[in-house]
Protein backbone atom coordinates (compact mmCIF):
# COMPACT_ATOMS: atom_id res chain seq x y z
CA UNK A 1 0.00 0.00 0.00
CA UNK A 2 1.22 3.25 -1.08
CA UNK A 3 1.05 6.48 1.36
CA UNK A 4 -0.40 9.62 0.20
CA UNK A 5 0.98 12.04 -2.27
CA UNK A 6 3.02 15.10 -1.79
CA UNK A 7 -0.08 16.83 -3.44
CA UNK A 8 -2.63 15.22 -0.99
CA UNK A 9 -0.32 15.59 2.21
CA UNK A 10 -0.56 19.31 1.30
CA UNK A 11 -3.99 19.55 0.51
CA UNK A 12 -4.42 17.82 4.26
CA UNK A 13 -2.31 20.44 5.95
CA UNK A 14 -3.99 23.24 4.24
CA UNK A 15 -7.36 21.33 5.42
CA UNK A 16 -6.32 21.87 8.70
CA UNK A 17 -4.90 24.83 8.90
CA UNK A 18 -8.27 26.54 7.39
CA UNK A 19 -10.42 24.54 10.37
CA UNK A 20 -8.23 25.66 13.22
CA UNK A 21 -6.72 29.15 12.34
CA UNK A 22 -9.30 31.70 12.99
CA UNK A 23 -10.10 33.78 9.68
CA UNK A 24 -9.18 37.12 9.47
CA UNK A 25 -12.71 38.50 9.66
CA UNK A 26 -13.53 36.16 13.16
CA UNK A 27 -9.90 37.91 14.95
CA UNK A 28 -12.02 41.24 15.91
CA UNK A 29 -14.52 39.42 17.20
CA UNK A 30 -12.38 36.97 19.92
CA UNK A 31 -10.69 39.99 20.80
CA UNK A 32 -13.71 41.98 21.57
CA UNK A 33 -15.31 38.95 23.36
CA UNK A 34 -11.63 38.75 25.64
CA UNK A 35 -12.37 42.64 26.32
CA UNK A 36 -15.20 41.72 27.67
CA UNK A 37 -14.65 39.04 29.49
CA UNK A 38 -11.77 40.78 30.72
CA UNK A 39 -13.61 43.76 32.03
CA UNK A 40 -16.47 41.90 33.30
CA UNK A 41 -13.46 39.73 35.34
CA UNK A 42 -12.20 43.26 36.48
CA UNK A 43 -15.86 43.96 38.12
CA UNK A 44 -15.99 40.95 40.00
CA UNK A 45 -13.03 41.39 41.36
CA UNK A 46 -13.60 44.58 42.56
CA UNK A 47 -16.94 43.84 43.88
CA UNK A 48 -15.39 40.96 45.96
CA UNK A 49 -12.78 43.22 47.04
CA UNK A 50 -15.57 45.40 47.89
CA UNK A 51 -16.91 43.04 50.30
CA UNK A 52 -14.00 41.55 51.86
CA UNK A 53 -12.10 44.98 53.04
CA UNK A 54 -15.55 45.81 54.49
CA UNK A 55 -15.29 43.02 56.44
CA UNK A 56 -12.08 42.24 57.08
CA UNK A 57 -10.42 45.26 56.76
CA UNK A 58 -7.49 46.17 54.02
CA UNK A 59 -5.42 42.76 54.99
CA UNK A 60 -7.74 40.56 53.83
CA UNK A 61 -6.99 37.69 51.65
CA UNK A 62 -6.55 37.94 48.04
CA UNK A 63 -7.35 34.42 47.81
CA UNK A 64 -10.06 35.12 48.82
CA UNK A 65 -11.64 37.55 46.99
CA UNK A 66 -10.40 35.89 43.89
CA UNK A 67 -12.29 32.98 44.96
CA UNK A 68 -15.74 35.51 45.69
CA UNK A 69 -14.96 36.55 41.80
CA UNK A 70 -15.08 33.10 40.94
CA UNK A 71 -11.53 33.67 39.31
CA UNK A 72 -8.01 32.22 40.03
CA UNK A 73 -5.34 34.11 41.82
CA UNK A 74 -3.53 34.79 38.24
CA UNK A 75 -6.17 36.71 37.24
CA UNK A 76 -6.83 38.68 39.93
CA UNK A 77 -2.83 39.51 40.07
CA UNK A 78 -3.03 40.23 36.29
CA UNK A 79 -5.94 42.92 37.17
CA UNK A 80 -4.31 44.26 39.77
CA UNK A 81 -0.18 43.30 40.07
CA UNK A 82 -0.44 44.61 44.17
CA UNK A 83 -2.62 44.59 47.38
CA UNK A 84 -1.97 48.36 46.60
CA UNK A 85 -3.25 48.75 43.64
CA UNK A 86 -6.39 46.71 44.35
CA UNK A 87 -6.92 48.98 47.33
CA UNK A 88 -6.41 52.20 45.17
CA UNK A 89 -9.07 51.04 42.64
CA UNK A 90 -11.45 49.80 45.05
CA UNK A 91 -10.74 53.69 47.28
CA UNK A 92 -10.91 55.54 43.40
CA UNK A 93 -14.50 53.53 42.47
CA UNK A 94 -15.98 54.27 46.50
CA UNK A 95 -15.04 58.34 45.66
CA UNK A 96 -16.29 58.25 42.29
CA UNK A 97 -19.61 57.46 44.06
CA UNK A 98 -19.60 59.53 46.41
CA UNK A 99 -18.87 62.21 44.13
CA UNK A 100 -22.08 60.88 41.34
CA UNK A 101 -24.00 61.07 45.04
CA UNK A 102 -23.49 64.78 45.13
CA UNK A 103 -24.30 65.24 41.11
CA UNK A 104 -27.32 63.21 41.97
CA UNK A 105 -28.54 65.05 44.69
CA UNK A 106 -27.46 68.36 43.46
CA UNK A 107 -29.94 67.62 40.27
CA UNK A 108 -32.87 66.22 42.52
CA UNK A 109 -33.03 67.30 45.66
CA UNK A 110 -33.10 70.88 47.42
CA UNK A 111 -30.03 73.10 48.57
CA UNK A 112 -30.18 72.26 52.33
CA UNK A 113 -31.22 68.39 51.74
CA UNK A 114 -29.17 68.28 49.40
CA UNK A 115 -26.03 69.37 51.09
CA UNK A 116 -27.31 67.40 54.46
CA UNK A 117 -27.83 63.90 52.74
CA UNK A 118 -24.03 64.30 51.10
CA UNK A 119 -22.88 64.72 54.74
CA UNK A 120 -24.32 61.34 55.81
CA UNK A 121 -23.31 60.00 52.72
CA UNK A 122 -19.35 61.18 53.40
CA UNK A 123 -19.78 60.42 57.34
CA UNK A 124 -20.47 56.86 55.68
CA UNK A 125 -17.77 56.89 53.56
CA UNK A 126 -15.33 58.22 56.24
CA UNK A 127 -16.12 55.61 58.55
CA UNK A 128 -15.96 52.45 55.84
CA UNK A 129 -12.28 53.78 54.34
CA UNK A 130 -10.44 54.78 57.35
CA UNK A 131 -8.45 51.38 57.36
CA UNK A 132 -8.30 51.66 53.63
CA UNK A 133 -6.19 55.66 53.12
CA UNK A 134 -3.97 54.21 55.72
CA UNK A 135 -3.36 51.08 53.52
CA UNK A 136 -2.54 52.89 50.69
CA UNK A 137 -0.12 55.37 52.24
CA UNK A 138 1.80 52.43 53.79
CA UNK A 139 1.47 50.48 50.18
CA UNK A 140 3.29 53.13 48.36
CA UNK A 141 0.53 53.99 46.34
CA UNK A 142 -0.17 57.86 48.25
CA UNK A 143 -0.35 59.41 45.19
CA UNK A 144 -4.17 58.29 44.94
CA UNK A 145 -4.96 60.17 48.27
CA UNK A 146 -4.20 63.89 47.02
CA UNK A 147 -6.13 63.12 43.93
CA UNK A 148 -9.38 61.70 46.01
CA UNK A 149 -8.88 64.40 48.47
CA UNK A 150 -9.24 67.08 45.70
CA UNK A 151 -12.24 65.09 44.14
CA UNK A 152 -13.99 64.95 47.35
CA UNK A 153 -13.15 68.30 47.76
CA UNK A 154 -14.99 69.46 44.85
CA UNK A 155 -18.00 67.78 45.80
CA UNK A 156 -18.19 68.89 49.36
CA UNK A 157 -17.51 72.60 47.59
CA UNK A 158 -20.26 71.98 45.21
CA UNK A 159 -23.08 71.11 47.32
CA UNK A 160 -21.80 73.91 49.78
CA UNK A 161 -21.89 76.61 47.32
CA UNK A 162 -25.04 75.66 46.51
CA UNK A 163 -26.79 75.70 49.90
CA UNK A 164 -25.18 79.40 50.45
CA UNK A 165 -26.80 80.49 47.16
CA UNK A 166 -30.44 78.36 47.44
CA UNK A 167 -30.82 77.68 50.71
CA UNK A 168 -29.24 78.32 54.47
CA UNK A 169 -26.03 77.46 54.72
CA UNK A 170 -23.97 80.20 56.88
CA UNK A 171 -21.45 82.50 54.22
CA UNK A 172 -18.33 81.63 56.55
CA UNK A 173 -17.91 78.36 56.33
CA UNK A 174 -15.45 76.86 53.55
CA UNK A 175 -15.96 73.02 52.36
CA UNK A 176 -12.37 72.44 54.36
CA UNK A 177 -14.46 73.51 57.44
CA UNK A 178 -17.06 71.20 56.78
CA UNK A 179 -15.07 68.00 55.85
CA UNK A 180 -12.94 68.35 59.30
CA UNK A 181 -16.39 68.80 61.27
CA UNK A 182 -17.74 65.52 59.41
CA UNK A 183 -14.68 63.59 59.22
CA UNK A 184 -14.61 64.08 63.37
CA UNK A 185 -18.54 62.48 63.88
CA UNK A 186 -16.89 59.72 61.66
CA UNK A 187 -14.04 59.14 63.72
CA UNK A 188 -15.59 59.37 66.81
CA UNK A 189 -18.39 56.50 65.92
CA UNK A 190 -16.67 54.21 64.07
CA UNK A 191 -18.61 51.18 65.16
CA UNK A 192 -22.22 50.69 63.60
CA UNK A 193 -24.13 50.33 66.77
CA UNK A 194 -23.04 53.99 67.36
CA UNK A 195 -25.32 54.98 64.50
CA UNK A 196 -27.66 57.02 66.39
CA UNK A 197 -24.92 58.79 68.56
CA UNK A 198 -23.42 60.01 64.75
CA UNK A 199 -26.82 60.73 63.78
CA UNK A 200 -26.78 63.34 66.78
CA UNK A 201 -23.63 64.79 66.51
CA UNK A 202 -24.36 64.86 62.70
CA UNK A 203 -27.40 66.73 63.45
CA UNK A 204 -25.16 69.13 65.74
CA UNK A 205 -22.88 69.82 62.29
CA UNK A 206 -25.87 70.72 60.58
CA UNK A 207 -26.79 73.53 62.99
CA UNK A 208 -23.57 75.13 63.21
CA UNK A 209 -23.77 75.11 59.32
CA UNK A 210 -27.60 76.75 59.68
CA UNK A 211 -26.70 79.53 62.01
CA UNK A 212 -25.71 82.59 60.93
CA UNK A 213 -22.77 83.83 61.41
Amino acid sequence: MTGPSATETTETAEATETATTPDSEDQPMAAAAQRTDARRNRQRLLAAAQESFTEAGPEASLNEIARRAGVGPGTLYRHFPTRGALLAAVLDERVERLCATADRLLATEPADTALADWLHAFVAHARVNQGLGGALLMEAEGSLGTDCHRRIRNAATAVLSHARSHGTARPDLAADDLLRLALGVALATPQPEQADQSERLLGLVLDAVHRAA
